[in-house]
């Protein structure tokens, strides 16, 4: 059932970036009123209006949908995961080393040896 989902919504989302492209912006009218070529679109002047906004808004509302849906059936899922299965490995300690000697500081009457 998800597989059919995600095939939908992805139907859905291209038909909707196409339905929105094929309309014409607000300022094409004001446009074709002074002689600019914006009238010559593919369902005429405004016929194509309500048509093309009736199929953006139902694009919209399955898009809202399968994607409402799609969440839903995602947090449904049994959460399984291979990192709560998998027991964590134990790793032996390292020996701790032992502190290394004070270095022996030159006695009042001899010099500092240089290194």
């Amino acid at each position: 059932m998800t597989v059919v989902l995600v095939i939908i919504h992805v139907v859905v989302c291209v038909a909707l970036i196409m339905i929105v492209l094929l309309q014409t912006g607000k300022g094409a009218d004001i446009g074709a009123a002074f002689g600019g070529g914006a009238s010559n679109t593919l369902f005429g002047t405004s016929g194509a209006s309500t048509f093309l906004s009736k199929a953006t808004t139902v694009a919209a509302i399955v898009f809202m949908l399968t994607s409402l849906l799609l969440a839903y059936l995602t947090s449904q899922r049994p959460a399984n995961s291979v990192i709560t299965e998998t027991p964590a490995a134990v790793e032996p300690k390292a020996m701790e080393a032992a502190p290394a000697p004070p270095a022996a500081e030159p006695k009042a009457g001899e010099p500092a040896k240089s290194q």
